[in-house]
């Protein structure tokens, strides 16, 4: 425990000091607190890590005084009174910044002057004189404990999306776009390059719709189709006509597409399972989650299990993760002959050692916390290359994977692409509720996937790493 010091306490030439690494984060929070939008000072968002490029913010330099004056010298209960400061050079993101305060002057009976300093080595950014008061008298320093801040970035999305900018825009049937999201979504995406657009449905409706965000169709083609299960036949027979790689779907039911991607007539089914994947940009976590089956197998038996695991896998090496790790998941993470979804998971693992799921890494039980976290799985024992580090998570069945995918969206501010595997063609399936940009997400998933099945390569460079 440390104390803060008084008027005569303090001696010239007393000093204190303090290290700070600027990071993105930073520059962020001080954006929000400030209200300083100035693009100068932030950094962009389709870096993986800080890449030293985003200068800080002056005045964020100058903040990083009071932190010194606060806490060390002359501590808690320390009253600011005056500031000057000269800027001689900027931070940037990456930089490791000494903080400086040494008392240069005294005058009673509270007064005290403190020359501050900035320095990045012996090189200074900043110079400047505080005035205080010093505490009547001494306060004891304990950490408060202030509550922790996540920056919701989304930048795994945002470096895919840049992958896609050397391939072609993706032939889309994007079936019954018939509200404001379904609609903007796949316009966001074809003014990207992502995709070029065939849209199926009320003609009339969507232009209405149109007219209300102030889109532009001028080039695109609409097909006028009196329902929404016309509209999905269409999009279906248009894969099959070779005019579109993806079909995407709009503001109907999801069984009202996928009646006609399974049919065994005509349908979209090449001899594999389909499923579902999401693909989870999550804030705080350094990586991608892809969770599955969450949107079309209710209770899948193992043999469903082992398509939906591959497909995952094929999804997450299309996305560049080069060695997917597949974490199956249960309630435990031990063999319990009681519970179903333990034997799968065993089960699943084995068929992956001996060559039956390729790709990827598999490992099962394992329950939510040790497959995402390093820490569970060393507190429980679990020695694993998967638990802790799972790029996949495969759950026992849609309840789970459903509340599991929700949950990262709506408490964890994940952003979700969907999309629909095991088909002659991606299928860019989101929830109506879903917002324009996880449709474009969607859309940046399913050109990347596209590639991959096109040329067997992954068009997504490794992350850079902090």
């Amino acid at each position: 425990m440390a104390f803060s010091k008084v008027f005569a306490d303090l001696e010239i030439g007393d000093h204190a000091a303090m290290t700070r690494r600027v990071t993105a984060d930073d520059l962020y929070v001080f954006a929000h607190v400030s209200g300083n939008l100035n693009p100068a000072n932030l950094p962009a968002t389709d870096r993986a890590c800080d890449d030293g490029t985003a200068p800080a913010p002056s005045m964020w330099l100058g903040s990083l005084f009071s932190a010194v004056l606060g806490n060390l010298l002359p501590g808690p209960g320390t009253v600011y009174r005056a500031q000057s400061l000269t800027f001689l050079s900027r931070a940037h993101v990456g930089d490791v910044l000494t903080v400086t305060v040494r008392v240069s002057e005294k005058t009673p009976p509270d007064q005290v002057s403190l020359r501050t300093q900035i320095l990045r080595g012996a090189e200074v950014l900043v110079d400047g004189l505080a005035v205080i008061s010093p505490p009547a008298q001494a306060i004891a320093y304990r950490d408060p404990g202030l509550p922790e801040l996540t920056v919701a970035l989304h930048r795994h999305a945002a470096r895919l999306q840049a992958a896609c900018a050397p391939l072609p825009p993706l032939p889309t049937a994007v079936v019954a776009p018939e509200d404001d999201s379904s609609l903007l979504g796949p316009m966001e995406a074809r003014d990207a390059g992502l995709i070029a657009p065939i849209l199926l449905g009320n003609e009339t409706k969507i232009r209405t719709i149109a007219a209300g965000l102030g889109l532009d169709l001028t080039g695109i083609e609409i097909i006028d189709l009196p329902s929404h299960d016309a509209a999905a036949a269409r999009g279906v027979a248009l894969v099959h006509e070779g005019r579109v790689g993806a079909v995407m779907k709009g503001a109907l039911h999801t069984d009202e597409l996928l009646r006609h991607v399974v049919k065994s007539q005509g349908g979209l089914r090449v001899g594999r399972r389909i499923s579902h994947v999401f693909v989870m940009d999550v804030p705080h976590l350094s990586d991608l989650l892809l969770v599955t089956d969450a949107a079309i197998n209710i209770a899948p038996t193992l043999e469903d299990k082992v398509d939906i695991t591959q497909n995952a896998i094929d999804l997450a090496l299309a996305l560049g993760i080069r060695l997917p790790k597949v974490g199956i998941l249960s309630a435990v993470e031990v063999v319990n002959p009681k519970i179903q979804s333990t034997l799968d998971a065993a089960a699943l693992s084995k068929m992956a050692d001996r060559g039956q799921i390729r790709g990827g890494l598999v490992d099962g039980p394992l329950a939510m916390d040790n497959a995402i976290s390093l820490s569970a799985a060393k507190t429980k024992g679990i020695v694993s290359l998967v638990a802790g580090r799972a790029d996949v998570l495969v759950a026992p069945g849609l309840e789970a994977g459903n509340i599991l995918a929700k949950e990262l969206t709506y408490a964890a501010q994940a952003e979700g692409a969907g999309i629909v595997l095991g088909a002659k063609v991606p299928v860019l399936l989101t929830s109506r509720a879903d917002d324009a940009a996880a449709r474009l997400f969607s859309c940046v998933v399913a050109v990347l996937f596209e590639a991959w099945l096109r040329t067997g390569t992954s068009a997504v460079p490794p992350p850079a790493r902090a």
